[in-house]
């Protein structure tokens, strides 16, 4: 516990007031928003900046110029005051005087000092990085001398801490609840998006960037005789562009034909938004002679507790047209569904338009379950009906055999 001092003890709401030790650091090591408060010339300041704790000392990021590091530079150090917060909901109460917010938040006076050390300097920099992703700092470049010089890092001892915190719902007086308005709790919650790599960038996603998911969600590598599908990248951009430049490829999708390279990455990175959400798993098609990507296809309508998943946002490269390529690619996805994921069920979804895709499907061994009238809308506005196809885990051995039969009177792709 940290001793409760004349600064940290609250005038009102003493019941939202902790000086648990453990509850604080929690909150600091979970909160990315940190503002500094300082005076300079008698005038209060306050700025927002990076923080990071190890163990029981707050260290703060700033550049060698800035006021409170020049402040700081003195025998005295700088008297500060520092808040960290975490917002967790929004609360609505049927009378406006009863709204609030639940969060969790930090307070810690004392006085800083300006770090110069070079060891504490670059542990504290070791630190922050491993808090924006834990292995990060043996996946970067580390500080030079030059670097280091030019950062500047104020310490402050944790002694004058306290935690304030709400939790709970709506809290209004008994007249206010007969009000005919709505009242209740919004979560909040900081979320990753999906990471956007820099320009040139090859290195793979590290692992404490991707999203964890089921393994329903995961792209795994899949290897044929005559195709290979891979995780989608936006670094396949250029290829898929080149591959798929045919009007005839794109004629029943969803979207139309990119004429530019940029407009299919586009593409891409739409599929690579629904994968995030965890709403699609995009692979690329590769042909297994030559290397050379030719298509996409996917998972969707993904349902690990229901066991059932969808294929679909399959479009190939008119060259590679009955090779076998598109046959295997649906073999590896039905195998991976089937007999390593579990599902008991697999779907498909076409236009009612596409004559050639709806005979694609039934050769793997689907059947037609019905029609989706008004079901999805085309690239040029109209409404699609769309054809429903499915296989149970029950037809998958059979529709197996077949499927392989196939492939077998079937050469690679040259």
């Amino acid at each position: 516990m940290y001793p409760p001092t004349a600064r940290t003890i609250p005038h009102r709401s003493r019941d939202r007031m902790s000086y648990d030790r453990e509850a604080a650091h929690a909150v600091l090591d979970e909160a990315y928003h940190c503002a500094l408060g300082f005076t300079v010339d008698g005038q209060p300041r306050v700025l927002p900046t990076l923080h990071v704790r190890v163990g029981d000392t707050l260290y703060l990021h700033g550049s060698t110029g800035s006021r409170p590091l020049l402040a700081a530079r003195g025998d005295d150090g700088l008297p500060v005051c520092v808040a960290v917060t975490v917002l967790d909901a929004l609360v609505y109460a049927r009378s406006q005087f009863h709204h609030s917010a639940n969060y969790r938040s930090v307070v810690a006076h004392g006085t800083a000092r300006l770090v110069t050390d070079e060891r504490e300097k670059s542990a504290m920099l070791t630190a922050l990085v491993e808090k924006v992703g834990a292995g990060r700092s043996t996946d970067t470049r580390p500080p030079s001398r030059r670097e280091l010089a030019e950062t500047a890092v104020l310490a402050l001892p944790l002694r004058e801490v306290s935690v304030r915190s709400r939790t709970g719902g709506v809290r209004e007086a008994d007249a206010d609840l007969r009000l005919p308005h709505w009242a209740g709790v919004l979560p909040l919650r900081l979320t990753a998006g999906r990471p956007e790599p820099d320009v040139g960038v090859t290195a793979p996603l590290p692992a404490y960037l991707r999203t964890v998911r089921t393994p329903w969600h995961e792209p795994a590598p899949l290897r044929g005789e005559h195709v290979l599908l891979e995780p989608l990248d936006l670094a396949h951009t250029d290829d898929l562009h080149a591959a798929t430049a045919d009007d005839e490829v794109w004629r029943h999708l969803g979207v139309r034909r990119p004429t530019t390279p940029a407009g299919t990455a586009e593409v891409i990175a739409a599929a690579l938004d629904a994968q995030h959400r965890g709403e699609r798993v995009p692979w690329v098609q590769r042909c297994a002679s030559t290397g050379a990507v030719v298509g996409t296809t996917s998972y969707y309508e993904i349902d690990p507790e229901r066991r059932s998943v969808a294929i679909g946002h399959t479009f190939l490269g008119r060259a590679w047209w009955r090779t076998g390529i598109n046959t295997e690619a649906k073999l590896l996805l039905l195998g991976r569904a089937f007999d390593e994921l579990g599902a008991v069920r697999v779907a498909w979804h076409t236009d009612i338009r596409n004559d050639r895709s709806q005979a694609a499907i039934e050769r793997l061994g689907a059947t037609r379950e019905g029609v989706l009238r008004m079901h999805r809308q085309r690239a040029d506005g109209s409404w699609r009906d769309t054809v429903q196809y499915a296989m149970t885990v029950d037809e998958w051995p059979n529709a197996q055999l077949r499927l392989r039969e196939r492939l077998r009177r079937t050469a690679p792709a040259a």
